[in-house]
């Protein structure tokens, strides 16, 4: 059983894509190659969801709201446990679990004739989400580190977001609501695309359990009040729940609500503005990544929500000019801004966590951010329904800059609690364990 390499510094990973690719472990490559083909099938059924359940199925949208919350209720109750399971038998099950429970997720909800059918498929798929945050970060850091884990992060964000992009453009040519079987058959597409990774975890990478390893006998027990207690990781979490309710958590409800409802531009436009959100993140992430390196990561979090206030200003102004082409333009203007402060959020909170997470307990440090994300995910859509249904719009936003500042501030505050190499200023002295499997 071989160890993967020692910390790679920045210096030795090149320039580029090549560079990076070349100075990534064999493992890394391989769960790398299929990350856009995986979650094709999950930009398939992402943007269609409501619609197949309310149009197709005729369930009403108060139900077919509730099953999504369902989704995202299930994902954030059961990351505390799954993040616990994680570290006590590993990463690599922990994701083949996961693929399994959204594949039978997808696959029930093709057939969701009725509410109950609904519910159990949202049941799974939030019980895959619960799991894959924990799981798949655990796996990621227990292949790299050091400066190569924070360009890892970035470009598989941007291929995820490539494969979810891709997906909504072409279920969005071929799902016709006269036609159930289109749509059926795009919930079967995503139950096999989600169990590609299964081939290289079952195989080239079965040796990787990223399993932690016993704690030393001073160390900390293993628990949640443990990791609350590690140094800035409960501001870690509060930017994280804050930074989704302004961010992530208006993306499916929120901002198409605002762009419709009050700069009352079309569906197309809309289309085209998340199209564009898209292929800013592909673009553009690699980039970001070489440019932020070595720089403080509190610092890029405060790059990032300025891109972000200035996004949101520019919503706001084309809610000024109601139905006109300059409301469109700054609609699409809007989500390209906020994708491109997506690549700078990326590789920065969620590696600022795992480089502080001692291994024991790296599931766990996972799972309760997953839950943070999550949290905010929840009650962003329900900030937004309430305010915009009320045309309460100034409100609203001005909901969305107070949060925006807030976490600029706890950013601040964060930048002084944390070590200089968990905020990506220094090189890290830490080297990769002996086994991968850290079994014990």
């Amino acid at each position: 059983m071989s160890a993967l390499p020692r910390d790679v510094r920045a210096d030795e990973i090149g320039r580029g894509l090549p560079g990076f690719w070349r100075a990534l472990p064999r493992e890394g490559r391989f769960l790398l190659s299929t990350v856009a083909l995986q979650h094709l099938g999950r930009g398939m059924t992402l943007p269609f969801t409501v619609i197949y359940l309310h149009e197709v199925r005729h369930l009403s949208l108060d139900t077919a709201g509730t099953v999504m919350a369902v989704l995202a209720l299930v994902a954030a109750v059961m990351s505390g446990p799954m993040g616990s399971l994680t570290d006590a038998i590993g990463a690599r099950w922990m994701l083949i679990i996961a693929g399994v429970a959204q594949s039978l997720g997808a696959l029930v909800m093709a057939f969701a004739t009725s509410a109950a059918v609904a519910f159990a498929a949202a049941a799974l798929m939030g019980l895959s989400a619960g799991i894959g945050w924990a799981a798949g970060n655990t796996f990621i850091s227990a292949l790299v580190r050091g400066p190569l884990r924070q360009r890892y992060f970035g470009v598989n964000f941007a291929l995820l977001n490539l494969g979810i992009g891709a997906g909504g453009l072409l279920a969005g040519m071929f799902v016709e609501v006269s036609r159930p079987v289109t749509f059926e058959a795009i919930y079967l597409v995503d139950a096999v695309l989600i169990l590609i990774p299964g081939i290289w975890l079952l195989g080239p990478l079965r040796h990787v359990t990223a399993r932690s390893a016993h704690p030393a006998e001073d160390a900390a027990p293993a628990s949640y009040l443990t990791v609350l207690r590690l140094p800035g990781m409960r501001w870690i979490l509060l930017i994280g729940l804050i930074t989704s309710f302004v961010g992530y958590g208006q993306l499916e409800a929120g901002i198409p609500a605002f762009a419709r409802g009050v700069s009352q531009v079309s569906t197309e436009a809309i289309g085209v503005a998340f199209a564009v959100n898209t292929a800013v993140i592909v673009l553009l992430q690699f980039w970001v990544l070489q440019r932020i390196e070595g720089h403080r990561r509190t610092r890029v979090g405060l790059v990032m929500l300025g891109i972000w206030l200035l996004a949101w200003l520019a919503l706001g102004a084309s809610g000024l000019l109601p139905g006109t082409l300059t409301a469109a333009v700054l609609v699409v203007a809007f989500l390209g801004l906020f994708g491109l402060g997506e690549t700078l959020l990326q590789p920065t909170l969620p590696v600022m966590a795992n480089d502080l997470a001692p291994d024991h307990l790296r599931g766990r440090v996972n799972a309760i951010q997953s839950a943070a994300f999550m949290s905010g995910g929840v009650i962003g859509p329900v900030v937004a329904g309430v305010l915009l249904e009320r045309g309460l719009a100034t409100l609203f936003l001005a909901a969305i800059v107070a949060g925006l500042l807030l976490v600029a501030w706890l950013m601040l505050r964060l930048e002084h609690l944390i070590s200089p190499e968990v905020n990506g200023i220094a090189p890290t002295t830490e080297r990769q364990p002996v086994s991968p499997s850290a079994a014990p």
